[in-house]
């Protein structure tokens, strides 16, 4: 996208074409105006358009051009934090919500797939959260313990049985979530758009948000060539928020996330590395993960912007580290490479906020955004329906945060994952 491989890299070489879609020209009139053409926004238009309501979406670059079309894949159940921590902060009522709601988010993803024939190389068969030493061992057995109070089917898996699983490395154990699974992003993204196009969605690519302003009962939303009024107002933005709503924006600290996919490995290394297709991260700080595609890439990452001095180091510690973890795999080369942003809120745990009347948002996905994502584009397209009141949706309206030393937080988190990579898996 925008001429540039290491933006989308592998996802935008295999997914199949977005619809067709043009820049807004002109006004129209609409039910519901959405902002952001990610999982969000096109789960919302595809579910809201299949109720019957006029919707309109306008997307600043292009359909997945966000975290959408640059993340790693993993349909996870739940967020980064432990179920407990998670009740402990929203309490109760929320938390167990936003628990069962995230937890069936993977089954609905798949399901979904399904019923509208999306090609997005789904691998319903789970993944393998990987512990690294005695310290992720004991993290693990915490985690998987709240999950199965729940009756959750998680799996605490003992090393050898990792070793099995995961093809090689040195792992103390591994969580297997049979929740959960690997999709190409893009492509689902993509697939989607057709979806709400078919079912009566319009959509505006090039089309970046210059203002809003009230007109009546009415939004009007306009960008440089055009505007659409509309009853109700989605925001979809998240982390590349910007313009009126940069809020969603400031909110967040940035966590940058790279990701090398090699040229397809052997038949007999696509057979020992995940021969059942989980895909897999471990539990250190800058965490790695790791994911075949359909043709047998490896898709490698970890935290780091591929940018100045940090591409060539990167680079070279997953050469590295493929070595250490799989040292039958010969010769590394890689077909693509490219990264993007994560928005991380003070708690790990998305926001839900009421901009203004009839004007919502959800954010902070927190690198858990593809089954977040879906789910809560449907919630909001069931609240705006009718179908569920406010008090009813997974989360509770919050207030925006202030995020002193953002920026140094940034450039810590990328400067810091380039000191860990250029010293890690040397010896």
């Amino acid at each position: 996208m925008l001429n540039n491989p290491q933006s989308h890299g592998l996802w935008e070489m295999t997914a199949a074409p977005a619809p067709a879609t043009a820049s807004l020209t002109g006004g129209i009139d609409a039910d519901v105006v959405i902002v952001g053409g990610g999982y969000t926004g096109l789960s919302a238009a595809l579910h809201l358009a299949e109720g019957g309501a006029k919707v309109a979406l306008l997307e600043a670059v292009e359909i997945g051009f966000g975290g959408a079309g640059r993340n790693v894949g993993l349909v996870n159940a739940g967020m980064w934090v432990m179920p407990k921590a998670l009740i402990d902060t929203l309490g109760e009522d929320y938390g167990n919500r936003l628990l069962d709601a995230l937890g069936n988010g993977p089954r609905q993803v798949f399901t979904l797939i399904e019923r509208l024939g999306i090609a997005c190389e789904a691998e319903p068969h789970g993944t393998l959260h990987c512990a690294v030493g005695a310290a992720g061992l004991k993290e693990l057995e915490d985690r998987a313990a709240q999950w199965q109070a729940r009756g959750a089917p998680v799996e605490l898996l003992g090393a050898d049985e990792t070793r099995r699983k995961v093809g090689g490395g040195t792992y103390t154990g591994s969580l297997l979530d049979k929740r959960a699974g690997t999709i190409q992003p893009l492509a689902y993204a993509r697939g989607l758009a057709h979806a709400a196009v078919t079912a009566g969605a319009q959509i505006f690519t090039g089309s970046p948000v210059l203002a809003i302003e009230e007109t009546g009962s009415r939004w009007e939303v306009r960008t440089a060539t055009g505007w659409v009024k509309a009853n109700w107002v989605i925001v979809a933005t998240d982390a590349y928020s910007h313009g009126p709503w940069a809020a969603l924006r400031e909110e967040q600290v940035y966590l940058p996330y790279f990701n090398f996919a090699t040229r397809p490995l052997s038949p007999a290394m696509q057979k020992q590395i995940l021969p059942e297709r989980q895909g897999a991260w471990d539990t250190k700080e800058v965490l790695t993960s790791f994911r075949f595609d359909r043709a047998g890439r490896l898709v490698f990452g970890s935290v780091g912007a591929l940018a100045g001095a940090g591409e060539a180091i990167h680079r070279a510690w997953a050469i590295r580290s493929l070595h250490r973890l799989f040292p039958d795999i010969g010769p590394v080369a890689f077909d693509a490479a490219w990264y993007g942003m994560i928005g991380m809120t003070s708690d790990n745990l998305p926001r839900l906020h009421s901009l203004c009347r009839n004007i919502i948002a959800f954010s902070g996905y927190n690198g858990r955004g593809i089954s977040p994502g879906t789910v809560f584009g449907e919630r909001l397209a069931a609240h705006i329906l009718g179908k569920v009141s406010q008090a009813d949706l997974p989360l509770p309206i919050s207030a925006f945060e202030n995020r002193p030393f953002r920026r140094l937080r940034e450039r810590y988190y990328q400067h810091g994952a380039e000191l860990v990579h250029l010293t890690e898996a040397r010896f």
